[in-house]
């Protein structure tokens, strides 16, 4: 184990991959992926059969100066984008992918976003 790239973030990978060895996103049910930094969250619904991102949404689309300060209202935000963006697509079920991270807080509250705006997961 490389210890240069940080303890947390190899535990974090480790987690990931075991998660990601159970869940698979196919056209009837993609993938929602997040990813969070230290300053903004993104996410993706992926199908995994076609190696294809069918949505995207991050902190980073939303307008500058709307963009909340707290990451907490950022996810919420991007968890709501993502879902009308999904609809839109004719996406209405996914497998959440929480990457490894932690199911608290931003993470949460992006999964609970986007299920209040339609997406089933």
């Amino acid at each position: 184990m490389s210890y240069s790239h940080g303890v947390k973030v190899n535990a974090r990978e480790k987690r990931k991959s075991r998660i990601r060895g159970k869940i698979s996103g196919t056209a009837e049910r993609p993938r929602l992926c997040v990813f969070r930094s230290n300053k903004y969250v993104f996410c993706q619904i992926i199908d995994d059969s076609k190696g294809a991102t069918l949505v995207s949404c991050g902190s980073l689309d939303l307008e500058k100066e709307k963009r909340p300060r707290s990451k907490m209202e950022q996810a919420n935000l991007v968890g709501e984008k993502l879902a009308q963006k999904a609809l839109e697509a004719k996406v209405k079920s996914v497998v959440f992918d929480r990457s490894g991270y932690v199911y608290h807080g931003c993470v949460k509250r992006l999964a609970q976003s986007a299920r209040e705006h339609g997406l089933e997961f």
